[in-house]
């Protein structure tokens, strides 16, 4: 989750696709105007920071990250299977779309629990306070 949005960064999506995350920014960039913000945004340095903060790599696996990374949303990933015009893109595509839907699938799940479970309190609140 960054900015509130669920997003995959650009370098997962490389190793899915089986290239290279320079190949995938490249391809992005040539297609910028299919990217708009809410599809695909670059963090901004607080939030590359941040990120980078929490991850632990060794120092060869910092080479690769002097660049913030792309954040993909659901939409953006879409669209980057049709930039990267492959029978693996569409595959991997087809399987992060599948969970995407299941993650949206249990959120609402955890949703209309976390309701039913306040409207239990709230009832049962009441008896309890009575007793």
């Amino acid at each position: 989750m960054i900015r509130g949005l669920k997003v995959v960064l650009d370098r997962d999506l490389a190793a899915l696709y089986g290239v290279e995350t320079q190949a995938l920014r490249q391809a992005v960039r040539r297609n910028a105007d299919r990217f708009p913000d809410d599809f695909m945004f670059v963090l901004t340095g607080k939030e590359f920071i941040n990120w980078r903060s929490q991850i632990v790599t060794s120092n060869s696996d910092k080479m690769g990250l002097r660049h913030a990374p792309m954040a993909f949303t659901e939409q953006g990933v879409a669209m980057l299977a049709t930039v990267l015009n492959s029978e693996r893109a569409i595959d991997v595509n087809i399987a992060i779309m599948r969970t995407f839907v299941k993650l949206r699938q249990m959120l609402d799940s955890h949703a209309r629990l976390a309701k039913k479970l306040a409207e239990l309190e709230a009832k049962y609140d009441g008896q309890f306070r009575i007793v």
